[in-house]
């Protein structure tokens, strides 16, 4: 899976790099080295749409008009940016335990947190839960180790144990529509306004899209654009705290902590899921 991963995060860089003159599938499939009928397969399977498509919705100046509906501005109100029904993930019942740095200095200096490795539709994962719930989900860009060691410095006085079966039902109940038996829990820890920033990501229902000023409104913060912007990025738990629906005021991607190829494939998989 990590190799058709990465196949597919090497497709999207290309159709990015050739957008204006829109590569055959046949060149598309050569640049990752597949045959037409696997690229085609492939990509579909993990972005939901053709390549094609993925040009028409999230590259091309036509896309960003589809997804407003406006000719002038890019964003405005996550409410106008709706493009599908909420579906499976923003039913998905989140829970959230958090702190501030002082009450974990004063609460958990002896916590005990278990990680693992898995496999993801975008990539490789490490997944880190305590008995109050997940604390860390991060795409792996280079090594586990580096992970790992984000991990510790996050969590400098936790006990961190090694059991790759602690996680395993989480990550099928996020990624791989498995049944939801209880809601997932969040373990986190920030500063009040990082919090408050996660929490108003929490909120941005699947399919939707929205703005670093509308996060900024809603966590209470109106002109706090640039640091609801470093709230992002600090972002601990990937993908199910979805910092990436939110875009620039202006409709550009605005990066992502984990790869803006990952950013546009979990977009592009949105819009079409029922």
């Amino acid at each position: 899976m990590t190799d058709n991963y990465q196949r597919i995060a090497t497709a999207i860089h290309y159709l990015r790099d050739h957008f204006k003159q829109p590569p055959s599938l046949a060149d598309l499939a050569n640049s990752v080295g597949l045959s037409p009928f696997h690229m085609q397969k492939l990509f579909t399977q993990y972005t939901g749409i053709s390549p094609k498509r993925f040009c028409q919705f999230m590259i091309n100046n036509e896309a960003k008009q589809h997804l407003l509906s406006s000719h002038d501005s890019l964003l405005t109100t996550s409410e106008k940016l709706g493009l599908s029904n909420p579906s499976r993930l923003h039913d998905l019942m989140v829970s959230v335990d958090a702190l501030t740095p002082n009450q974990y200095r004063q609460r958990c200096s002896r916590l005990s947190i278990s990680y693992g490795e898995y496999p993801t539709p975008f990539g490789r994962c490490l997944l880190a839960t305590t008995r109050r719930g997940i604390c860390r989900l991060e795409f792996i860009m280079t090594t586990r180790h580096e992970a790992l060691n984000r991990l510790r410095d996050s969590w400098p006085d936790a006990n961190l144990y090694h059991d790759p079966r602690a996680g395993e039902n989480i990550i099928q109940q996020i990624f791989f529509n498995a049944r939801i038996d209880r809601p997932l829990s969040l373990y986190l820890k920030g500063t009040n306004f990082q919090l408050k920033v996660w929490q108003a990501l929490l909120n941005i229902p699947h399919g939707y899209l929205t703005s670093y000023s509308v996060i900024a409104s809603r966590a209470g913060e109106q002109k706090a654009c640039r640091a609801v912007g470093s709230a992002v990025g600090a972002n601990p738990i990937a993908y199910l705290i979805p910092c990436h629906r939110v875009l620039r005021s202006d409709g550009g991607m605005g990066g992502y902590r984990w790869g803006e190829d990952r950013k546009l494939m979990m977009l592009a998989r949105e819009l079409v899921e029922p």
